[in-house]
Protein backbone atom coordinates (compact mmCIF):
# COMPACT_ATOMS: atom_id res chain seq x y z
CA UNK A 1 0.00 0.00 0.00
CA UNK A 2 1.09 3.57 -0.71
CA UNK A 3 -0.07 6.92 0.51
CA UNK A 4 -0.67 9.71 -1.52
CA UNK A 5 -1.15 12.99 -0.69
CA UNK A 6 -2.32 16.21 -2.33
CA UNK A 7 -3.34 20.07 -1.25
CA UNK A 8 -6.04 22.10 -1.94
CA UNK A 9 -7.05 25.81 -0.93
CA UNK A 10 -10.06 26.30 0.90
CA UNK A 11 -11.73 29.20 3.44
CA UNK A 12 -9.77 27.17 6.28
CA UNK A 13 -6.48 27.18 4.49
CA UNK A 14 -4.50 25.37 2.52
CA UNK A 15 -5.93 21.48 3.52
CA UNK A 16 -3.44 18.65 3.56
CA UNK A 17 -5.13 15.15 2.14
CA UNK A 18 -3.57 12.05 2.59
CA UNK A 19 -4.86 8.45 0.92
CA UNK A 20 -4.14 5.12 0.33
CA UNK A 21 -3.88 3.54 -2.49
CA UNK A 22 -3.99 -0.28 -3.25
CA UNK A 23 -3.56 -0.67 -7.14
CA UNK A 24 -7.26 -1.46 -7.13
CA UNK A 25 -10.19 0.98 -6.72
CA UNK A 26 -10.29 4.31 -5.56
CA UNK A 27 -7.89 6.15 -3.25
CA UNK A 28 -9.32 6.05 0.33
CA UNK A 29 -9.01 8.95 2.36
CA UNK A 30 -6.60 8.93 5.57
CA UNK A 31 -6.73 12.42 6.52
CA UNK A 32 -7.81 15.85 5.51
CA UNK A 33 -6.31 18.37 7.99
CA UNK A 34 -5.61 22.37 7.74
CA UNK A 35 -2.97 24.18 8.80
CA UNK A 36 -2.46 24.28 12.37
CA UNK A 37 -4.41 21.19 13.30
CA UNK A 38 -3.32 19.44 17.00
CA UNK A 39 -1.82 15.97 16.12
CA UNK A 40 -1.65 16.25 12.38
CA UNK A 41 0.94 16.32 9.99
CA UNK A 42 1.42 20.09 8.63
CA UNK A 43 3.72 18.89 5.87
CA UNK A 44 3.37 15.58 4.01
CA UNK A 45 5.17 12.75 4.95
CA UNK A 46 8.63 11.92 3.29
CA UNK A 47 7.56 8.88 2.28
CA UNK A 48 4.16 9.84 0.93
CA UNK A 49 3.81 10.22 -3.01
CA UNK A 50 2.10 13.42 -4.72
CA UNK A 51 -0.75 12.15 -6.75
CA UNK A 52 -3.08 14.79 -7.93
CA UNK A 53 -5.43 12.81 -9.89
CA UNK A 54 -6.09 10.06 -7.42
CA UNK A 55 -7.18 12.45 -4.78
CA UNK A 56 -9.22 14.50 -7.39
CA UNK A 57 -12.49 13.03 -6.57
CA UNK A 58 -11.69 14.29 -2.66
CA UNK A 59 -10.51 17.77 -3.67
CA UNK A 60 -13.69 17.79 -6.02
CA UNK A 61 -16.39 17.12 -3.32
CA UNK A 62 -14.72 19.49 -1.08
CA UNK A 63 -14.51 22.15 -3.35
CA UNK A 64 -18.88 21.39 -3.45
CA UNK A 65 -18.86 21.57 -0.03
CA UNK A 66 -16.86 25.34 0.50
CA UNK A 67 -18.95 26.31 -2.71
CA UNK A 68 -22.55 25.54 -1.00
CA UNK A 69 -23.73 23.16 -3.76
CA UNK A 70 -22.39 19.88 -1.77
CA UNK A 71 -23.78 18.90 1.56
CA UNK A 72 -22.31 15.57 1.97
CA UNK A 73 -19.64 13.20 1.05
CA UNK A 74 -19.75 9.70 -1.07
CA UNK A 75 -15.46 8.98 -0.81
CA UNK A 76 -14.50 5.78 0.46
CA UNK A 77 -12.44 6.55 4.12
CA UNK A 78 -9.46 4.74 5.90
CA UNK A 79 -9.07 6.44 9.12
CA UNK A 80 -6.79 4.88 11.04
CA UNK A 81 -7.68 4.88 14.82
CA UNK A 82 -8.74 2.66 17.52
CA UNK A 83 -12.20 0.35 17.33
CA UNK A 84 -13.74 3.10 20.53
CA UNK A 85 -12.61 5.75 17.84
CA UNK A 86 -13.69 4.29 14.40
CA UNK A 87 -17.37 4.00 16.41
CA UNK A 88 -17.20 7.45 17.31
CA UNK A 89 -15.68 8.63 13.88
CA UNK A 90 -18.56 6.58 12.19
CA UNK A 91 -21.47 8.31 14.50
CA UNK A 92 -20.05 11.62 13.10
CA UNK A 93 -21.62 10.58 9.69
CA UNK A 94 -24.86 10.63 10.76
CA UNK A 95 -24.87 14.49 12.13
CA UNK A 96 -27.22 16.58 9.63
CA UNK A 97 -26.24 19.27 8.00
CA UNK A 98 -26.46 22.43 9.69
CA UNK A 99 -26.96 20.67 12.47
CA UNK A 100 -25.44 20.10 15.77
CA UNK A 101 -25.51 17.62 19.09
CA UNK A 102 -23.34 17.36 21.84
CA UNK A 103 -20.64 15.27 23.22
CA UNK A 104 -23.23 13.23 25.67
CA UNK A 105 -25.54 12.72 22.35
CA UNK A 106 -23.07 11.94 19.97
CA UNK A 107 -21.84 9.15 22.45
CA UNK A 108 -25.40 7.76 22.72
CA UNK A 109 -25.85 7.76 19.17
CA UNK A 110 -22.30 5.69 19.26
CA UNK A 111 -24.11 3.63 21.51
CA UNK A 112 -21.48 4.59 24.35
CA UNK A 113 -22.23 4.74 28.14
CA UNK A 114 -23.01 8.81 29.70
CA UNK A 115 -19.78 7.96 31.63
CA UNK A 116 -17.67 7.87 27.83
CA UNK A 117 -18.41 11.72 27.69
CA UNK A 118 -14.69 12.43 27.68
CA UNK A 119 -13.48 9.72 25.73
CA UNK A 120 -15.75 10.66 22.95
CA UNK A 121 -14.75 14.03 23.09
CA UNK A 122 -10.96 12.85 23.03
CA UNK A 123 -12.09 10.84 19.97
CA UNK A 124 -13.97 13.55 18.27
CA UNK A 125 -10.37 15.76 18.51
CA UNK A 126 -8.46 13.21 17.14
CA UNK A 127 -10.71 12.94 13.98
CA UNK A 128 -8.45 12.83 10.97
CA UNK A 129 -11.00 13.64 8.47
CA UNK A 130 -11.58 17.36 9.31
CA UNK A 131 -14.88 18.31 7.43
CA UNK A 132 -15.15 15.14 5.70
CA UNK A 133 -16.51 13.41 9.23
CA UNK A 134 -18.33 16.48 10.69
CA UNK A 135 -16.39 17.30 13.80
CA UNK A 136 -16.99 20.49 13.88
CA UNK A 137 -20.93 19.29 14.14
CA UNK A 138 -20.32 18.32 18.10
CA UNK A 139 -20.82 21.28 20.67
CA UNK A 140 -20.58 21.53 24.74
CA UNK A 141 -23.24 20.48 26.41
CA UNK A 142 -24.90 24.07 27.02
CA UNK A 143 -24.21 24.76 23.42
CA UNK A 144 -21.15 26.41 23.12
CA UNK A 145 -18.33 26.15 20.63
CA UNK A 146 -15.84 23.75 22.65
CA UNK A 147 -12.67 22.77 21.62
CA UNK A 148 -11.68 22.17 17.11
CA UNK A 149 -8.67 20.74 16.26
CA UNK A 150 -8.05 23.17 13.62
CA UNK A 151 -9.05 26.15 16.04
CA UNK A 152 -12.91 27.29 17.09
CA UNK A 153 -12.81 30.44 14.74
CA UNK A 154 -12.29 27.47 12.12
CA UNK A 155 -15.27 25.79 13.63
CA UNK A 156 -17.49 29.03 13.44
CA UNK A 157 -16.89 29.63 10.14
CA UNK A 158 -17.77 25.53 9.57
CA UNK A 159 -21.12 25.98 10.66
CA UNK A 160 -21.91 29.56 10.06
CA UNK A 161 -20.92 28.07 6.48
CA UNK A 162 -23.74 25.32 6.56
CA UNK A 163 -26.41 27.30 8.41
CA UNK A 164 -26.00 29.75 5.08
CA UNK A 165 -24.22 32.84 7.11
CA UNK A 166 -21.16 32.65 5.63
CA UNK A 167 -19.94 35.26 2.74
CA UNK A 168 -17.66 34.41 0.11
Amino acid sequence: MTTVFTTMPSPLGQLLLAGRADGDGPVALLSVTAPGKRGAPAEPEPEWLPDTEALAPAVRQLAAYFDGTRTEFDLPLAPEGSPFRQTVWAALDDIPYGSTVTYGELGAAAGLPPTAVRAVGGAVGANPLLVIRPCHRVVGANGTLTGFAAGVDRKRWLLDHERGATLF
